[in-house]
């Protein structure tokens, strides 16, 4: 409604000008070519208005005439402009949707209607990879390199290929050339700190980890974890070559990690080794109250080379109440009863464990007494017998791989702190030794087996 006043008002206005200006007293004489010509002023107005018009109208006419080639090019190129887009599109959508041949050939018509784009170049090339044809792959690919603007995602292309290929060096040489262009590329960051740990390079390692910015509390701990890790790694290749610079490094991980068990194993280890052997117990019994790790006791129990049976479980007594009130202090209490052939003591300790609680361990520990106690052969086996078909008690465990000891890498995908104390979930053929009764878990090995691999033990009853 408003709209329609302000067009009635509008063109009334405009119409009494008109009638104004037509109105207007006075006349004009023009001379053109021995004419004279006087009309009025306001018709004089009007004239020079149509003319004015007029000319305009056939100015715009001559323009559009001139500069139709022109007008005609700009829309060729747009419309080859937009049908690039959309070769481009459909290149994405094919490759996406694990079509490589449809996503070249694409990407080629792409490149043929947008010749300076480079996404079209560097989607003809992931075409290529995906198809297989490396050759034609790495040519795009190093084409691409020189191209500031491409030339990380084509190191990262070169980099998928020499993984594919299987040729880590050369991935290795395109991640850390990545990495002096972005040094912030997280791919690239984390293929060189693989590198770095599959390599035990664990000096380059901790300096990646330590130059890391950690903004989120759970970044800080991650971050404090891995530096634990390495600083294990290091403390335990450097037990027995270097031990006081391992010391070094296995108390830096505790600084980071106080409870991070293996480098309170690896520190105390290298105590007992110097004659430290308070400083061992203190360690390994602080790190057994925050953790009640059955290798923590069983290393407090031989903290004293050359002591018999009987001390290594007056030892064991210090840390562990009897009866004891989980299933790990148990075993630990009951394999150095065992060793000292206080069989009532060993009976003792397992016996609130038999039930719906029983583990291979338990059950194997079981048999031992009564083999040793008894001499009964039958019961002996009976219990050997349920320990085939009982749970497993925890141990380290990484990628379905059971090791006795902790490693800083998994032996199957190279990753770091891959190893868990848990109860295994894989069969391995070190549990299908236990069902035939010939090996331990390491929870029952003996303790000059485990614990010291320096120092022997003596005076056993």
């Amino acid at each position: 409604m408003i709209r329609l006043a302000s067009w009635i008002i509008g063109s009334l206005v405009i119409a009494g000008i008109v009638a104004w200006v037509i109105a207007l007293p006075g006349t004009i004489s023009l001379d053109i070519a021995g004419y004279r010509m006087q009309p009025r002023l306001g018709t004089a107005v009007a004239l020079l208005v149509l003319a004015t018009i007029i000319i305009i109208a056939i100015w715009a006419l001559v323009r559009r005439v001139i500069g139709a080639p022109k007008a005609l090019n700009r829309r060729r190129n747009r419309k080859r402009r937009e049908q690039g887009v959309e070769a481009l599109s459909q290149a994405v959508i094919a490759l996406q949707s694990g079509d490589p041949a449809r996503a070249r050939i694409m990407a080629r018509e792409a490149q043929a209607r947008l010749p300076e784009n480079s996404a079209a170049k560097l989607l003809e090339a992931r075409a290529d990879l995906a198809m297989g044809d490396m050759s034609a792959a790495r040519e795009h690919y190093r084409a691409l390199i020189a191209n500031e603007s491409t030339a990380v995602a084509a190191l990262t292309g070169l980099y998928d290929q020499a993984q594919a290929q299987g040729r880590p060096e050369a991935a290795l040489v395109f991640a850390q050339k990545t990495l002096t262009l972005a040094p912030h590329s997280a791919w690239a960051n984390q293929a060189v700190f693989d590198n770095f740990v599959a390599t035990r390079r664990w000096a380059e390692a901790v300096a990646m980890v330590n130059v890391e910015v950690a903004g989120s509390r759970e970044e800080k701990a991650r971050k404090r974890r891995r530096q634990a890790v390495i600083e294990s790694a290091r403390a335990r290749e450097m037990e027995v070559s270097e031990p006081n610079s391992g010391l070094d490094h296995a108390l830096t991980a505790l600084k980071l990690l106080p409870d991070f068990i293996p480098a309170a194993l690896i520190g105390a280890r290298i105590y007992i080794n110097r004659g430290e052997s308070r400083k061992a117990q203190s360690l390994l019994r602080r790190t057994w109250r925050a953790t009640g790790h059955p290798d923590v006791a069983m290393l407090y129990a031989n903290s004293q080379p050359g002591a018999s049976a009987l001390d290594r479980l007056k030892r064991i007594g210090e840390l562990i109440e009897i009866p004891p009130t989980n299933c790990a202090a148990a075993m630990v209490m009951a394999r150095s009863a065992i060793d000292a052939y206080d069989w009532p003591l060993a009976r003792k300790c397992l016996e609130n464990f038999l039930d719906d609680d029983l583990t291979q361990g338990v059950a194997s520990l079981m048999g031992e007494i009564e083999e040793g106690q008894s001499g009964d052969q039958g019961k002996a086996r009976e219990w050997f017998a349920r320990a085939v078909r009982a749970p497993r008690d925890p141990a380290w465990t990484a990628d379905g791989i059971i090791s006795d000891e902790w490693e800083p890498v998994s032996p199957v995908t190279g990753r770091l702190d891959a190893f868990e104390w848990k109860v295994p979930t894989t069969q391995t053929a070190r549990s299908t030794a236990i069902e035939k009764g010939t090996v331990q878990t390491m929870s029952e090995l003996p303790p000059p087996e485990r614990a010291l691999p320096l120092a022997t033990t003596e005076n056993d009853q």
